[in-house]
């Protein structure tokens, strides 16, 4: 039995209190983290390797972006891909396990893509796009039990919005964003963990802006956060969780924190 979580904690350093707080309430044997915005000299290892966490694959970069794994169990670095194709820190994928054996997981920021869903008025959206076009070139071709965890900064179906008819138009439920995670989906036949558990159309979120001071009275939340497996590896999965509450905690993220246990 293995459980991994995956966070968007925007900002590692800054909110170092909660992390610790939730890996020793839930504990799970992986952590992968999105946005952790430091360099990998300036990542607090000794803080995790406290809790227990003493095996780390950390792929940063100065004030944006970055990832990072770490785990209870032995990994070793896999890859870094730069689906971004401009030097980001948006992905590192680790073995766990043997070498040739273990699971891949892969752990990705894909970016939020501005506010304007037009490539032609808003570069960011475009680069978006792009960088799932590479991702998915890259899944076409996985062939091991692979997990892919973290932002994907899309919320695909209508029970995964506040309100879907006004999200529309609004960057990361726009139908373009929709149909290009689909053939993401597509190339490698992914199963997307967090609906097999929480069956479509109830409710799941992971994200709440910042703006919204009562973000649980006014509940505007959306499903940006995702944990998709190869299909064998889906079928070994045996609970999904997400720790609402941690958006409340002091100093929260705005994301919250996921976590699936699969019996290897």
């Amino acid at each position: 039995m293995i459980s991994i979580a995956t966070w968007n904690i925007n900002s590692v350093r800054l909110r170092m209190p909660i992390v610790a707080r939730f890996l020793q309430e839930e504990a799970p044997d992986v952590l992968c983290l999105q946005e952790i915005k430091c360099q990998e000299h300036q990542f607090p290892y000794e803080a995790f390797a406290e809790l227990g966490y003493t095996h780390t694959a950390v792929h940063g970069q100065k004030g944006y972006h970055g990832v990072a794994t770490v785990s209870r169990v032995p990994l070793t670095e896999f890859s870094r891909h730069d689906w971004q194709d401009n030097g980001e820190a948006r992905h590192v994928g680790v073995e766990l396990g043997g070498a040739g054996k273990g699971m891949i997981l892969e752990n990705v920021y894909i970016p939020a893509g501005g506010d304007e869903p037009d490539r032609e008025k808003n570069p960011k959206f475009g680069q978006k796009l792009d960088f799932f076009e590479r991702m998915t070139r890259w899944a076409d071709k996985v062939d091991r039990p692979t997990l892919i965890v973290g932002d994907f900064n899309v919320a695909p179906l209508e029970s995964d919005v506040w309100n879907h008819k006004q999200l529309l138009k609004v960057v990361s439920h726009t139908p373009i964003e929709v149909e290009t995670l689909q053939r993401f989906k597509d190339a490698h036949g992914w199963t997307d963990i967090g609906r097999e558990h929480i069956r479509d159309p109830e409710r799941y979120y992971s994200w709440w802006s910042y703006r919204s001071k009562d973000w649980r009275e006014n509940d505007r939340g959306r499903r940006l956060d995702h944990m998709w497996a190869s299909p064998d590896l889906a079928a070994q999965s045996t609970r999904h969780w997400l720790l609402e509450d941690a958006r409340s905690w002091e100093k929260p993220s705005d994301h919250i924190p996921l976590i699936t246990e699969f019996d290897l």
